[in-house]
């Protein structure tokens, strides 16, 4: 029969020897999107993929916000946190010591006693203690624990590091979106005077019409309802916009100031050609990606040191010492060093150790797993957002002409109702359809922006990639 420390060996080296490295993520993709390529690669700089809509004010707004939005400040501070930490981290494996020193006076009188009077042996006096010591501690590391420890304080830098660029590319196509959303409201809101106007001058000619005999007392009223439901939307859409800029300010940390600042036209524009691109480029395009790989990293660093805690730990501590003592008819003078050492074997603590061991494999599992489940969504994303935007600028072009055709019809319609050629309702109809196709044109417009928005980040864009991938 095995005694106890034998059996606790036995099971030291099976915890060891077992689970040594994180399983292999699954991070197979297809070789190509579904959705058909936009433009060749490198046709725009993904690192500041914004400058690609060529809107200075646009720009201006994201260069703001990554500067002075409070996220991105926080995940700065957490940046540096984790820099420090790590400094910690090595720190404790480098020999550990401090010098000490330490003084000491004492005034004596010595009033009573036989041996008061006896010379030398009355105490009376003044008396001084002086005392330095300089002792170390250090760890001697034949199993890699420092190296260990180094390499995962590394990866969660980099973990970090990676969270603080998603943060960046989020906030960029945050803001991009909300700046596409005020332009859209914008529009809106050009269309709403225009129709408030058109409304206004249907009602003048319907109510000379009316005057002199030529229509239905009625229809002067009928479109003063449609011009009252003109002007509420004027002033609904007026709100809005408004609560719009101000999350743009917001977002640029720009609170204090006025919304007039800043002017949003009503002008959708075009989305520029995404750049083609691989499935597999995401694994270094996407700072999620990357930060989900560098976690997998720190998890594995933490499950070898929690391998290694099996090991025995040697400990070196040389000392060096001084010391003086005055009294009175009496001095000494010392100095002393000394060397030492001692070995920790864990014996009732395997059980523990094995326990944390457990825990840090299944904390490694759920991290490799993590990359795997980023790595599928972030093809997801991609694809679904190329896949949009195509569709996206298809329906565009189709309403455009849809548009152009129908705002032709109405403005004949109306040219005939104010030379009496045409009704009311043949005006008033040929508007609406006008109007309808308008506003899906506007609706599409800023749909596709917007969605050129997300493909920009679901490819990777707003973070410099290529420059990690060099220091690495």
């Amino acid at each position: 029969m095995l005694r106890r420390p034998g059996l606790y060996a036995a099971l030291a080296a099976l915890a060891v020897s077992a689970c040594a490295t994180p399983r292999k993520a699954d991070v197979a993709l297809p070789a190509a999107f579904e959705a058909p390529a936009s433009a060749p690669a490198g046709a725009l700089a993904l690192d500041t993929w914004w400058t690609a809509y060529d809107d200075p004010e646009l720009t201006a707004l994201i260069e703001q916000a990554l500067l002075r939005n409070p996220d991105i400040r926080t995940a700065r501070a957490r940046l540096d946190e984790v820099k420090a930490q790590r400094t910690s981290a090595i720190l404790q494996y480098l020999p550990q010591g401090d010098a000490t020193a330490s003084g000491r006076r004492a005034d004596t009188e010595q009033i009573g006693g036989s041996a008061a009077s006896i010379p030398g042996f009355n105490t009376s006096g003044v008396s001084k203690q002086y005392q330095g010591t300089f002792n170390v501690s250090w760890e001697i590391d034949p199993w890699g624990r420092a190296f260990a420890a180094y390499r995962s304080a590394n990866a969660e830098v980099d973990r970090v590091r990676f969270a603080y660029e998603v943060t960046r590319a989020q906030l960029a196509a945050d803001t991009a979106d909300a700046w596409f959303q005020a332009r859209g409201l914008a529009i809106q809101l050009a269309d709403a005077r225009e129709t408030a106007r058109i409304q206004q001058e249907l009602y003048d000619i319907a109510a000379k019409r009316a005057a002199i005999g030529l229509a239905a007392g009625s229809e002067p009223d009928r479109v003063a309802g449609d011009l009252a439901q003109a002007q509420a939307q004027v002033a609904a859409l007026e709100a809005q916009l408004q609560v719009q800029k101000r999350a743009i300010l917001v977002l640029t940390g720009r609170i204090v100031e006025p919304t007039a600042n800043t002017n949003a036209p009503p002008e959708a524009g075009q989305a520029p050609a995404v750049p083609a691109t691989l499935p597999s480029e995401l694994l270094q395009r996407r700072p999620d990606v990357r930060q989900a790989q560098a976690a997998v990293r720190s998890a594995a660093g933490q499950q070898r040191l929690a391998q290694l805690a099996f090991f025995p730990t040697f400990t070196f501590s040389p000392g060096l010492g001084w010391s003086r003592i005055e009294q009175p008819g009496f001095s000494s003078e010392t100095q002393n060093w000394s060397i030492g050492g001692s070995i920790m074997q864990p014996v009732l603590s395997i059980p523990r150790l094995l326990s944390e061991l457990k825990v840090q494999n299944a904390r490694t599992e759920q991290a490799v797993t993590a990359y795997e489940k980023t790595v599928q969504t972030a093809f997801q994303e991609a694809e679904g957002a190329l896949v949009n935007l195509d569709a996206d600028r298809r329906r565009v072009t189709l309403l455009a002409d849809g548009e152009a055709r129908a705002r032709r019809a109405y403005e004949a319609a109306r040219t005939g109702y104010a030379r009496g050629l045409t009704d009311l309702n043949t005006a008033l109809s040929a508007e609406q359809a006008w109007r309808s196709v308008r506003a899906q044109l506007t609706s599409a417009q800023v749909q596709a922006l917007r969605r050129s928005v997300q493909a920009m980040k679901a490819i990777g864009g707003g973070w410099p990639a290529q420059t990690y991938a060099a220091a690495k």
